[in-house]
């Protein structure tokens, strides 16, 4: 695990400012403490700083190839190195170190672009052939390791698996991307390809770019997808057992290490899992960390421990309280954009606890994006179920019409508050997932936003970015669809993002073994009836664990890594969210309406209504432009350079 930077000349050989360039590197020493490299030569420079995993003596970066005109920086794990080494070894390459990085420049010589289609893990490449005179860029398929660019008016291209990095130099535009904002209103966080700045990318994931030198700016190729079209028959018996064998060589391949090596441990079913398949394949006890909540209702721990208890884990717990909000500050400079995902703060306390006892973990996230888990995914395939009685716009307009005679108040029996309920079902398939995942819904930000913004959005809204994967969705199946959606969208822009800023502001590799892309290939194929069950999601999950996890823990109702917002913002954090949502510098921005966003808070602060989402993602929104964006260049390097470290 590692952090890259680079500076690549698109025009011409000029000189590369490498006192920049070491600047670029300094500011991820957070990602790789034990050691930095840089190559500079005529039109390029490209620098790592490395956190040792694999061959720590040998795999020191940049990496070479026999005849030093092909070199490659690159952040992440190739867990099928070794075969991918046998292979290009019987083809006559010969290598120099035991490190994964290297498969990867004798991978290029081999096959050029395509040696990503051999690569099995996660990773960011940076790669330099002399010999075309091309800088070829590469994300792993989900987009768990980041990475930025950004091509400036003078020519020279910055990268970087870090915004902070970018925004070292001074050229540089900080204008903010208009559509960007509205993106991150609606969603919580910026999605792919897109930056907060206008003139910074991401490369989203399953993408690739050579670029060469004098030619013009390439388009990003995408060189894998889920496939989802090729749903296969299968018992219930037999889709067991493919599970557990997915999964036993998912994990066998992210035990490779020489550093110790752990697991978190939150008490759901995805990372229990993983710990059973862990325990199993590991001769020594597990090393597991959970976080644990004052307040009962946001509190799993106990699920955990008994997990722990049952394999024999050396099992550590962290206690966050409900005043654990002191990281506010610290995530904005960890983050870099705007980013409103809220369990960011206990994340970023078990990844600083895990990381006192290993420097590896291996975490459950994407259990619910692959088999279906999420309950908005259930709630999607029976509106779809009920708009098929009324199709068409006539059946949207039969239920708005319903929506709007419906009763609505206290005094309604619960049982009979359809109103909500008719209101969603009256809109289309798209529209509905939309405000299922929105963090701030269309109306309230069109109460919030100003004139300036909506004039500079003209007339872009943050649908689109769900939309495109919603119609590109190799397939019929309601599920299928959105899961594919949020395999584009949430799971990229926000989990993975928060796992992977979190940890590796600790100096924490974090492994994702239900990210594999072979387990996703397959588990894509899976019918739906080994998904969602009725009111069940993850049926096959669940099944496949029944001999080895406590029946209350896989059957009970999902908790999820929540904080308590609603309670903060009526007490411990009133008075600063006032200050921060008032304040001059949010209004300097001329985004929003100050006065509706102050009623916002009123409404929140004296029970009116629950507004604790909102109001957090413009409070991350203002830390962001007090902690990040207002930052001069100037003055970044020492200042990120202090926040890096855990």
């Amino acid at each position: 695990m590692c952090g890259i930077v680079g500076i690549f000349d698109s025009r011409e050989a000029r000189p590369i400012d490498r006192a920049l360039l070491g600047r670029m590197n300094d500011s991820l020493a957070h990602r790789g403490p034990d050691g930095e490299g840089l190559h500079v030569g005529p039109g390029i420079g490209l620098g790592q700083r490395r956190l040792a995993i694999i061959d720590i003596a040998g795999g020191r970066q940049p990496i070479y190839n026999e005849t030093g005109d092909v070199v490659v920086v690159f952040n992440g794990e190739i867990y099928n190195f070794q075969d991918v080494r046998a292979e290009l070894e019987r083809r006559g390459h010969r290598f120099a170190t035991r490190s994964d990085t290297e498969v990867i420049v004798h991978g290029w010589e081999e096959w050029g672009p395509a040696c990503v289609d051999r690569l099995r893990g996660m990773f960011a490449i940076a790669l330099w052939d002399a010999r075309h005179q091309m800088l070829f860029l590469a994300r792993d398929r989900v987009g768990k390791k980041p990475l930025y660019y950004a091509p400036l008016a003078d020519g020279r291209v910055l990268l970087g698996s870090e915004l902070k990095a970018l925004l070292l130099e001074p050229t540089l535009s900080r204008a903010l991307d208009p559509t960007a904002v509205e993106d991150y209103l609606a969603l919580g966080y910026v999605p792919d390809p897109k930056s907060i700045y206008a003139s910074v990318r991401k490369l989203a994931p399953a993408h690739r770019l050579a670029w060469r030198r004098g030619r013009p700016e390439p388009t990003p190729e995408r060189y894998w997808d889920v496939d989802f079209s090729a749903t296969r028959p299968t018992s219930e018996a037999d889709a067991v057992a493919a599970l557990g064998a997915e999964l036993a060589e998912a994990v066998r391949l992210r035990l490779i290490a020489e550093v110790p090596l752990g697991a978190f441990l939150s008490g759901g079913v995805d990372s229990s899992a993983v710990v059973t398949a862990m325990a199993a394949l590991s001769a020594e006890p597990v090393e597991t960390c959970s976080i644990a909540f004052g307040e009962a209702a946001y509190d799993e721990s106990g699920y955990a421990e008994a997990v722990a208890r049952r394999y024999g884990t050396r099992h550590h717990v962290r206690r966050v309280d409900i005043d654990d909000f002191d990281v506010i500050d610290r995530l904005a400079t960890i983050y870099d954009e705007p980013f409103a995902d809220s369990s960011a703060i206990p994340t970023y306390r078990v990844c600083g606890l895990a990381r006192e006892r290993v420097t590896v973990a291996l975490s459950g996230d994407g259990g619910d994006e692959v088999f279906g888990g999420y309950a908005r995914y259930r709630w999607h395939v029976e509106e779809n179920r009920a708009r098929a009685w009324l199709p068409g716009a006539l059946g949207r307009a039969g239920f708005g019409l319903g929506a709007r005679l419906w009763p609505d108040g206290p005094g309604v029996p619960s049982a009979l508050r359809l109103k909500p309920t008719l209101a969603q079902l009256a809109l289309d398939p798209v529209t509905s997932y939309f405000r299922s995942v929105a963090t701030i819904d269309d109306g309230l930000r069109d109460r919030l936003v100003g004139p300036v913004l909506r004039r500079e959005l003209q007339g872009y809204r943050a649908i689109e970015a769900i939309t495109g994967p919603m119609r590109r969705a190799p397939t019929d199946d309601d599920l299928a669809r959105v899961q594919y959606t949020d395999m584009h969208t949430y799971l990229p822009g926000d989990i993975l993002v928060k796992v992977d800023r979190a940890s590796m502001a600790h100096s924490l590799e974090v492994r994702v073994p239900w990210l594999d892309h072979g387990l996703m290939a397959w588990a894509a194929t899976l019918p739906r009836s080994l998904k969602l069950a009725g009111r069940e999601g993850k049926v096959l999950l669940k099944r496949a664990m029944e001999p080895r996890l406590p029946h209350d823990l896989l059957y009970r109702r999902k908790m999820g890594f929540a904080v308590p917002l609603a309670t903060w913002f009526r007490g411990p954090l009133a008075n600063r969210l006032r200050a921060a949502l008032t304040s001059r510098r949010l209004a300097e921005t001329g985004f929003f309406d100050m006065a509706a966003v102050e009623r916002l808070v009123d409404e929140h602060q004296t029970g009116a209504s629950d507004r604790g989402g909102a109001l957090w993602a413009l409070m991350m929104f203002e830390a962001f432009l007090r902690q990040v964006h207002d930052v001069r260049a100037a003055d970044a390097a020492p200042v990120r350079r202090a926040a890096g470290v855990a």
